[in-house]
């Protein structure tokens, strides 16, 4: 029987994967191969890429070119192109905010916006993990129902919360807005932090417990440190989604100084059969700006919120 040496069994074992490692894009396969070519990264990355990024900015892009416009050059396409900007003005950011109430606007949208976002939180918290962590018989229809609730559109519901608002007292301010968001926000944040309360491991609650913490311990000291990317995410969704809430906004709010930005830019800048263009294209750039720079600062817990919550 010959003797198996070091050097021949290591040239057997390349022998054998050497095709193996063609497959897997090894130093002579074709693997990743096609990303090398010049031609094929651009029709493979590099143009997908930018298609995603046309159909992404564009918008911006359009809004920023209509608020420094003139309306001779608004509505003169003979002499000036509608793709930029020949002779840029702040007129139209001038009338925004001193012929119009809209700092008002935007202060009630974030009051009302951050609020709102943080009572949906302290609800979503406290269900999610009453459903996820406490193992209650039935917490499964329960969580299901929950979610089932947030499918329910707001033009259904904002007939019987009217009802409500008007009885209490409370149409034409803020707080009710305030009130009426969170049966927007509560559902969906609690079945998004449902699904991340279910990814952190049992055992770290069970060793609290061995150790005489309490549920509400546990809850503030383990569970919502670990939980830091879904609430960030939840609150992100929940901010996002009031401020940009329309319909609640239009049905209880009436009065100039009282409304949001979504509403006042559309019923104070419309007059008629009159649209302001570079007015409510001001109004709308900078009703978005927030939520950008929200989005940019927590963009990565964001994303690790949401594959977490997927994964399981």
């Amino acid at each position: 029987m010959s003797q198996v040496t070091p050097q021949r069994a290591t040239e057997t074992a390349v022998a054998r994967d050497g095709p193996r490692r063609k497959t897997r894009g090894g130093d002579g396969g074709e693997g990743m191969d096609y990303l090398v070519s010049l031609p094929r990264r651009v029709v493979t990355v590099y143009l997908p890429l930018l298609v995603f990024l046309f159909v992404l900015l564009f918008p911006f892009y359009w809004m920023t070119i209509t608020t420094f416009k003139s309306n001779e050059e608004l509505y003169n396409f003979r002499d000036f192109s509608p793709f930029w900007v020949v002779q840029p003005t702040l007129a139209n950011i001038e009338k925004l905010f001193f012929e119009t109430s809209y700092p008002t606007w935007l202060w009630n949208t974030m009051l009302v916006s951050v609020v709102a976002t943080f009572i949906s939180l302290f609800c979503a918290v406290c269900a999610a993990y009453a459903i996820e962590r406490l193992r209650f018989q039935g917490s499964r229809l329960v969580g299901m129902g929950i979610f089932l609730a947030y499918l329910v559109p707001p033009s259904i519901l904002f007939i019987p919360l009217a009802t409500i608002v008007f009885a209490y007292g409370l149409f034409d301010s803020t707080l009710a807005l305030i009130l009426t968001y969170p049966t927007i926000l509560i559902p969906f944040c609690t079945w998004l932090l449902m699904g991340y309360f279910r990814s952190i491991p049992y055992e770290l609650e069970e060793c609290a417990l061995i150790d005489g913490a309490s549920r509400l311990q546990i809850l503030i000291k383990i569970v919502l440190p670990l939980a830091v990317p879904g609430i960030i995410s939840a609150g992100i969704f929940a901010f996002t989604l009031s401020w940009n809430e329309f319909i609640y906004a239009l049905t209880f709010i009436s009065s100039s100084e009282n409304k949001t930005v979504p509403v006042g830019v559309i019923t104070e800048l419309v007059e008629g059969d009159v649209y302001h263009w570079g007015s409510l294209m001001a109004g709308a750039l900078m009703g978005s700006l927030p939520v950008a720079i929200l989005y940019s600062f927590f963009v990565e817990y964001y994303v690790s919120s949401m594959t977490g919550a997927v994964k399981e």
